[in-house]
């Protein structure tokens, strides 16, 4: 998959993600995720920020997904980042900027 998205923050920091429709496997690493909805073609609203030690196992049963379905994301954005609190720092001044409507 070669589309990316960069996502910028409350910061001014600026991050790569890869796009991926819902329902891709993704890799089994760390990193952060946005489920996104597609609003027009190649524009998304985030609807959900997060991050984990494993994309692949985190969306089985997220505790967002009744909300996630309810604001129709088309698509996930991942961005492989190993270090727990970078994840955490850019989740944080992600969530700040967007303020996703699942995030609350």
């Amino acid at each position: 998959m070669d589309d990316t998205i960069e996502w910028t923050g409350e910061s001014g920091q600026t991050y790569k993600y890869w796009i991926y429709p819902i329902g891709h496997t993704l890799k089994a690493e760390a990193g952060n995720y946005i489920f996104a909805r597609e609003t027009k073609p190649n524009t998304y609203a985030p609807v959900y920020i997060g991050q984990t030690e494993n994309l692949n196992e985190r969306f089985d049963n997220h505790h967002k997904k009744d909300c996630i379905n309810g604001q129709k994301a088309t698509h996930i954005h991942a961005h492989l980042n190993a270090k727990k609190q970078a994840r955490l720092d850019e989740e944080a001044d992600l969530i700040a900027k967007w303020q996703p409507f699942c995030n609350d």
